[in-house]
């Protein structure tokens, strides 16, 4: 049961770890610049960029640590 969720877990950190790789624009505006044109939330564009940076290690940490786990097989 635990190893199922996990799992799930697992592939939704991988789709949402793609889309916010998808999101950053390190050379031009990309598909970084259309998130962060319209949003309110964010005061500058670096502010944007750095927020984008830390959600993406933190997803890359779960996924990574999900991964390592449920292939070691500890949970079983």
């Amino acid at each position: 049961m635990v190893t199922s969720i996990l799992s799930w877990i697992w592939v939704a950190s991988g789709i949402i770890l793609i889309f916010l790789v998808l999101l950053h624009s390190p050379k031009g505006d990309g598909m970084g610049g259309l998130a962060a044109s319209g949003s309110s939330m964010f005061t500058s564009a670096s502010s944007a960029e750095a927020t984008l940076s830390r959600t993406t290690w933190v997803c890359l940490a779960i996924f990574l640590s999900l991964a390592i786990t449920l292939s070691a097989g500890w949970l079983e």
